[in-house]
């Protein structure tokens, strides 16, 4: 049977000294940061020009008696500020979760009576024991130990726990990784043995809260999207006001009517004002998400997806990122021959190794926590059931612990016959040598199969047995005559999509690179595995600690595989490649990951494995942890981009003969065209245009063999002005002449206004159509299916319809009937704007002879 640990005669904190404790230091918890106040997010957002423009026509339109207009506009408003109030409470919600998860119950030493509190109340000093499947509450010193193994995965980063052992009193506090190190860290989990230990740091002094304190200092930055269309809406927002107050002087001086003077203003306010931007932006990246979260990946800040479009780094954590952060058998050698067990199709194993398999289970414990020894007992349940190898009526009698001198340990059990002991032993492959007193040449045949199975990658541990008459057990496993049974080799095995993800990642120009805690040979093997470029060079943390900031940017440029890496260098990592110009996406899963995680332009946590504070600290979350869905997120963000680009582009052109229609009439002294009405009809078909036919647009088929966008490049280039622009000044030509004919053959002033604005409805539709693709001509476009399009379409011709023909309709535009002579002159007028512009399509992409 096991033997219960004995802390001896340790007393502990008496509750009024940890009361002081806890009065003087504060809890065992990470500060909560202070809520800003809605009032002041409220400010900060509406000091926006492009918003207080909104709020300024909204509340004119307001006092003139159109509620509907207003409503229209103040309410993008609140849907701007709701989001940016969203956007606000990430942090703290991240905090929230680190303080969760590192706040576990503990079980303390309290006037020398054991007993079980929460881990907030756990304060410096305080005496703690651990056990099987503890989580550790706060840092501290062991002070004994039996056996004890802490998974520090969260931290660290490593697939397997590592060893614990007793203070020396004198040893100062290192960072978390290693074997054989007399420290406990906060929020890892122990998997084996049990252990005393003293309480050196609560809170935020502690390693994870170190990771929290490293959260709050981290600034977002707004996404380069967001402040190229900032820039573009600033713009557009000047001009505006300029343009309407010159129209109000204007038409208040040449005909002293100022109130109608006031009316074209805002017209042309309108005509000017941006607000599909900020609208269309929240939509594709809205619709984005959407689409994304078909394919299991969950978007928590909808603006990094068009950043992921740009992305050019992709760092990702090699265990449960490209790993499955479990251990595998992979292979076994016994009687100097190996066994690959990947390669058994059949159910069961050569009878030459069951006895290694036997003997590595008796050596683990029956219900473990240890990830190799659960892999033993899984071993042993799919091959062994039915065979004499398992044994579960066998007795534990004794186990002898792992120690600095002796890397092993042993279990005693008792045999069938009651007239013997069996030992069971496995450990390092050296220390497995050392108690069977292995002579030199067997020494050398075994480091022959030990580099073998190095070389695959392995994790390697030796297995050796003993028979002992049923006496007084010895003090030292050494007593006991063992044989040597052969080496299990773990592996933690690749996620079965990571090589074609990598593959693929390089295909578009993403260059990836692994960072992990683990050691580096394990490192390079899975970076060769998984297809890495320049797999073999690899920077480990403790070079990469002696590295100013100006070196590792420069080696950061060809290294691609990062070892024995602490989450402070994740993070140095993270910086410097953003320094040297890269769009960084990370992916992770614990709490290590955090902060690389918050500072990487696109943060993507895995779902399944990621801890909440990983998850609350990223932009993406990959809910199936299939790493494949980042490449697919890529394709989808690149499309996104291109399609907003589309649209801007769009609204760009038909801003210019709106705005023209509504100027230019009051400039040349004549009557006006566009009214309020005429703007919000326009708004019916220019918003649907943008967020659903452009948004709906399907990628390029070699979208993904292009490298990424550069940064450089603006998301509207001078060519790209120049075009719409272009397009938006036909438009207003062809318009503006349809309307002086109109007035100079003595239509009228309605008949001129309804034909003018017919033509520039036509117009616009051909305005979408040719904009869906800046390669393709009209007629290639509308061969495609793209029912959003064609239902844009019938809708603009119903509602253009109704407002000709239906007298309420017509009277409140102040329209007039329209012959079908008239529709005709409007439709080609409409046609003939673009014509010039499907004609440079044509000649841009002629065959080469």
């Amino acid at each position: 049977m096991n033997h219960a640990f004995d802390p001896g005669n340790i007393t502990g904190l008496s509750e009024n000294e940890a009361a002081l404790r806890l009065k003087k230091e504060g809890y065992n918890e990470l500060p909560s940061q202070k809520k800003k106040n809605i009032f002041l997010i409220i400010f900060n957002v509406v000091r926006e020009p492009m918003l207080l423009l909104l709020i300024g026509s909204g509340l004119v339109y307001l006092a003139l008696g159109e509620p509907k207009d207003a409503m229209m506009l103040l309410s993008f408003v609140f849907v701007v500020i709701g989001i940016t109030f969203y956007q606000e409470r990430k942090t703290e919600r991240a905090l929230e979760a680190l303080r969760n998860l590192s706040s576990p119950r503990a079980l303390v030493i309290r006037g020398g009576k054991q007993i079980r509190i929460a881990g907030r109340e756990v304060a410096r000093d305080d005496i703690l024991i651990l056990r099987e499947g503890d989580r550790v509450p706060a840092d501290a010193v062991v002070l004994s130990c039996s056996n004890l193994s802490v998974d520090e995965s969260l931290l660290t980063g490593e697939s397997l726990a590592v060893r614990k052992s007793e203070w020396n009193g004198s040893a100062a506090a290192k960072h978390p990784g290693g074997d054989d190190l007399p420290f406990v860290y906060s929020g890892t989990l122990v998997v084996a043995g049990r252990g005393v230990a003293k309480v050196s740091s609560v809170g935020s002094h502690t390693e994870m809260g170190k990771i929290g304190v490293a959260l709050e200092k981290i600034q977002e930055e707004d996404t380069l999207l967001k402040k190229e269309t900032a820039k573009i809406v600033r713009s557009f927002s000047v001009a505006g006001i300029i343009l309407c107050l010159l129209v109000v002087v204007i038409y208040g001086v040449t005909k002293g009517n100022w109130l109608s003077g006031i009316l074209s203003g805002l017209t042309l306010g309108m005509a000017m004002l941006p607000e599909e931007f900020p609208v269309v932006l929240i939509i594709f990246l809205t619709l984005g998400a959407w689409r994304i979260s078909k394919s299991k990946v969950l978007t928590r800040r909808a603006s990094a997806i068009e950043t992921l479009g740009a992305a050019t780094v992709l760092c990702a954590d090699k265990t449960g990122t490209l790993t499955l952060n479990t251990m595998r058998l992979a292979g076994l050698d016994c009687a100097g021959r190996y066994y690959d067990v990947n390669s058994q199709i059949s159910e069961s194993l050569p009878e030459a190794v069951h006895g290694l398999i036997e003997y590595g289970i008796l050596a683990s414990q029956q219900d473990p926590f240890d990830p190799i020894e659960k892999e033993m007992k899984r071993i042993g349940e799919h091959y062994l059931s039915a065979t004499e190898h398992i044994h579960k009526n066998w007795a534990l009698i004794k186990e002898y612990n792992l120690s600095k001198q002796l890397l092993a340990l042993s279990h005693v059990w008792e045999s069938p016959d009651k007239q013997h002991y069996v030992i069971a032993a496995k450990g390092s492959p050296e220390a497995i040598a050392d108690l069977c007193h292995f002579t030199p040449k067997q020494n050398q045949e075994l480091m022959k199969s030990i580099e073998e199975m190095a070389a695959k990658g392995l994790r390697i541990l030796g297995v050796a047995k003993a028979l002992f008459k049923k006496v007084s057990l010895p003090d030292i496993q050494h007593d006991f005559v063992f044989e040597f049974v052969g080496l299990l080799g773990f592996v933690d095995p690749l996620r079965p999509t990571a090589v074609g993800a990598i593959k693929e990642a390089h295909n578009a120009g993403l260059r990836v690179i692994m960072i992990t805690g683990d050691y580096p040979g394990t490192a390079v093997n899975v970076a060769k595995q998984i297809g890495l470029k320049n797999a073999e060079q690899c920077i480990t943390g403790a070079e990469l600690e002696k590295m100013g900031h100006l070196q590792l940017r420069e080696r950061i440029k060809t290294i691609n595989v990062f070892a024995r890496v602490v989450p402070e260098q994740k993070l140095a990592i993270v910086n410097a490649l953003k320094a040297n110009g890269e769009i960084v996406a990370m992916t992770g899963d614990g709490v290590n990951d955090a902060p690389a995680l918050k500072a990487a332009h696109i943060g993507i946590a895995m779902g399944e494995r990621g801890t909440d504070v990983a998850r609350e600290s990223s932009a993406l979350v990959l809910l199936n942890d299939d790493f494949s869905s980042i490449v697919h997120a890529v394709r989808l963000g690149r499309r996104i981009f291109d399609n907003l680009k589309k649209a801007i582009a769009y609204i760009l052109s038909v801003h210019v003969p709106i705005a023209g229609m509504s100027f230019l009439p009051v400039l040349l002294q004549l009557p006006i065209v566009l009214l309020p009405a005429h703007i919000a009809f326009l708004e019916l078909i220019i918003d649907p245009a943008c967020s659903t036919v452009f948004e709906s647009v399907p990628e390029d088929k070699n979208i993904m063999n292009k490298p990424p966008r550069n940064l450089r490049h603006p998301l509207f280039d001078r060519k790209a002005v120049v075009l719409s622009l272009l397009q938006g000044i036909s438009i207003l030509a062809v318009v503006f002449l349809v309307y002086a004919w109109a007035l100079y053959t003595k239509k009228g002033e309605p008949e001129a206004r309804t034909l003018a604005f017919t033509t520039l409805v036509f117009a616009n539709i051909i305005l979408i159509i040719t904009n869906i693709s800046w390669s393709e001509n009209l007629f290639e476009i509308l061969k495609k299916k793209n029912n959003a399009l064609w239902c844009m379409l019938a809708m603009t011709l119903i509602a253009l319809g109704a407002v000709l023909y239906v007298p309420f309709l017509r009277s409140l535009f102040h329209f007039t009937f329209l012959t079908i002579d008239d529709v005709s002159i409007t439709l080609v007028s409409g046609f003939m704007s673009l014509l010039w512009f499907e004609g440079l399509k044509a000649l841009n992409h002629k065959p080469q002879s």
